[in-house]
């Protein structure tokens, strides 16, 4: 009995601190290439990308802005859109 309350601490203790990890989002406006790589479906090309954008755009305005990068489209944006931001 005691076993098991241990094992349901500890599996309670870790599932809260994973949602509040991942509560955490990537600002797209402030992140480096490195940190959008972190983004499931974000590999390298689209990180740099992104910066390129940004850095001859100005900052997003929102998450939508980034279907105007050439290689994301409405469904990646959908994808990320939980899990990007353009505020701090």
């Amino acid at each position: 009995m005691f076993k098991k309350w241990i094992i349901s601490l500890l599996l309670a203790f870790s599932l809260s601190s994973f949602a509040a990890f991942a509560a955490d989002k990537i600002n797209i406006n402030s992140a480096t290439a490195d940190e959008l790589q972190l983004l499931d479906g974000v590999g390298p090309s689209t990180a740099d990308a992104i910066v390129q954008y940004r850095e001859q755009n100005g900052t997003f305005s929102s998450v939508d802005d980034l279907v105007n990068i050439k290689g994301i489209g409405e469904k990646k944006v959908a994808a990320l859109a939980e899990k990007v931001t353009v505020t701090d």
